[in-house]
């Protein structure tokens, strides 16, 4: 596999916009053909809109995009532009007034450092910059503001990191925006690699979040969707320290492109499994993308 982004998942574009102080930005994946999914905030400090499509009693079968953003509460903005480029493309739900793009958003707080705001105008240009080629890592899109270990003695660069794997005729992958409270830990080292010992002093309330989008062509409804984004969170726990504490705002989507009848129980065992798996190294290359 040469593609290791979220883009080596069939039906799945993405793409960042970022500003050129590289302090904020957008990540979006689009799905033109829609996805199955659902969301799990362990987080006690979510931004968010639109959650509730991805509600297993919602109407809407599918969604179009999520839209990952800067700007605290202010980046919720952008989602307006991705559904704009979507409507434009004739992309979403129809209804007798014509196609309404679903797009789940979430946000992080990068105002420490952010020279602007993401808006509507970001929002759509991460929608036309997405494609199905590699997405860049590091500091840019959603994670180019972020910051890891703000609760420590040291905080570091947080960014964006990604992580595919085959699971079979399959593929499962995850991409996160970084910008935990918390310090990362390798799991496979064991080494701390971005953020210091944990401090004794109060964190700043709210400056915290860390975003994760696992996509798969594995065939799923919500329900199942729900259990792996529940299974997936580990690769949080697993390399960030402490992590889905009372200031963060911790988010994990799941999105199924696959057509067909959904993964039985038995078989997302295996998924939930390489899904927090991809999760914890995406953690680890969103502050090492060159690991």
């Amino acid at each position: 596999m040469t593609n290791r982004t979220v883009t080596a998942v069939p039906g799945v574009l993405a793409g960042h916009w970022t500003h050129e102080s590289r302090t904020t930005g957008v990540t979006v994946l689009l799905f033109p053909d829609g996805a199955r999914g659902a969301v799990f905030v362990p987080g006690s400090a979510p931004g968010s809109r639109e959650l509730g499509v991805l509600a297993p009693r919602h109407l809407a079968p599918h969604v179009h995009g999520v839209c990952l953003a800067g700007g605290s509460a202010f980046g919720l903005a952008a989602a307006d532009g991705v559904l704009a480029v979507l409507a434009e493309r004739g992309i979403g739900l129809p209804t007798p007034g014509g196609v309404v793009p679903l797009v789940p958003a979430a946000i992080l707080y990068d105002l420490h450092t952010a020279k602007v705001k993401p808006d509507r105008d970001a929002g759509a240009a991460a929608a036309r910059a997405a494609a199905s080629t590699p997405l860049e890592e590091g500091r840019c899109g959603a994670g180019a503001g972020a910051r890891v270990g703000s609760g420590t003695t040291r905080s570091a660069p947080g960014g964006v990191g990604q992580w595919a794997q085959a699971l079979g005729a399959s593929t499962v992958a995850a991409l996160v925006a970084v910008n935990a409270l918390g310090r990362v830990r390798d799991p496979s080292s064991g080494r701390v690699v971005a953020g210091g010992e944990l401090s004794r002093e109060a964190p700043a309330i709210g400056e915290q979040t860390t975003l994760a989008v696992v996509v798969t062509d594995v065939p799923l409804d919500k329900a199942a969707a729900d259990v792996v984004a529940r299974m997936a969170s580990a690769g949080l726990a697993r390399t960030i320290e402490p992590v889905f504490s009372p200031f963060d705002g911790d988010t994990v989507f799941v999105m199924s492109t696959g057509a067909g009848t959904p993964a039985a129980p038995a078989a997302l065992v295996e998924l939930g499994h390489a899904a927090a798996e991809c999760v914890a190294a995406a953690t680890v290359r969103a502050v090492q993308p060159a690991v």
